[in-house]
């Protein structure tokens, strides 16, 4: 385990040992779900896990009861275990799964607790549940993860910081999706992902739009006898508005179905567009 700053009070000190003994007692439970063979893990999830995570921090918030209700500052309580976990410390040695658990545990009890945050500490909370998110997920962790960017969120969407709570949205699916144990869940979910970012990146699909029309105004130059710049003109009128029976008479056969498939990608592919755009825009 990492070596820490020293508490700031006796309180303090009390309930940092509580939580690494906490921590290191569900680490035992953490390795074990780690050590099981694929086989069995392919139908596994953290679910248990994290239910017996959430007994842990019941039972340190049973036992929180701070001097006062207000902290002294804009510092957080825990933030020695948050320092150490994030490498945030000086020690450059790479934080161990115990010391992760810890820092996750602390932002728990701290998020849950009875002391009143300051807008400042929320959001410092906030970044430290945010940074947890990544070394989460590389020690094979991800819906445990997928918990800090969710708290994450919450406390950006009470900061009023729209951009961050999209980027911890967007981390939580990417996590979610990571924590599927069956693998063609895992790869079917990256098609979401690709395309728009799970409907936080929806600019994305700007680059599949330009796809779409460069791949058909090359197929229907293939089957049209009319000039290659009329192809296209066609192919991009068509996206958005379908052409009528005279406007595809110098097709040749499979020319009308190109056109009617790619009318069909067309409409979908705008519609999912601009409801992603007006959901971004007007945070519906």
């Amino acid at each position: 385990m990492l070596e820490r700053a020293a508490p700031s009070s006796p309180f303090v000190a009390a309930m940092t040992t509580r939580i690494e003994r906490h921590a290191a007692n569900y680490a035992e439970d953490v390795e074990r779900f780690l050590d099981q063979p694929r086989s069995l893990r392919r139908h596994a999830t953290e679910q248990p896990l994290l239910d017996t995570f959430t007994r842990h921090v019941e039972a340190v918030v049973a036992t929180y009861d701070p001097p006062g209700i207000r902290r002294v500052g804009d510092s957080l309580v825990f933030g020695h275990l948050y320092a150490a976990a994030l490498g945030q410390d000086g020690d450059e040695s790479a934080p161990t799964p115990t010391d992760l658990l810890a820092a996750l545990l602390a932002a728990e009890v701290e998020f849950r607790g009875p002391l009143r945050l300051s807008r400042t500490q929320n959001r410092q909370l906030a970044e430290n549940y945010e940074r947890l998110g990544a070394p989460l997920v590389a020690v094979g962790l991800p819906a445990h993860a997928a918990l800090a960017f969710h708290r994450a969120g919450g406390l950006y969407r009470n900061d009023e910081d729209v951009d961050a709570e999209d980027r911890c949205g967007l981390a939580v699916a990417r996590a979610k999706r990571l924590a599927q144990p069956v693998r063609w869940r895992r790869v079917g979910g990256l098609f979401p992902d690709l395309v728009c970012g799970y409907g936080y990146r929806p600019f994305r699909m700007l680059f599949w739009i330009a796809l779409q029309l460069a791949v058909f105004s090359v197929l229907i130059a293939l089957v049209s006898d009319d000039p290659v710049t009329t192809s296209i003109y066609q192919c991009m009128v068509n996206y958005l508005n379908p052409l009528g029976p005279g406007d595809t008479e110098g097709l040749r056969t499979g020319g009308r179905a190109i056109y009617i498939t790619e009318s069909f990608l067309g409409t979908v592919t705008t519609s999912v567009f601009f409801a992603l755009l007006v959901r971004r825009w007007f945070r519906l």
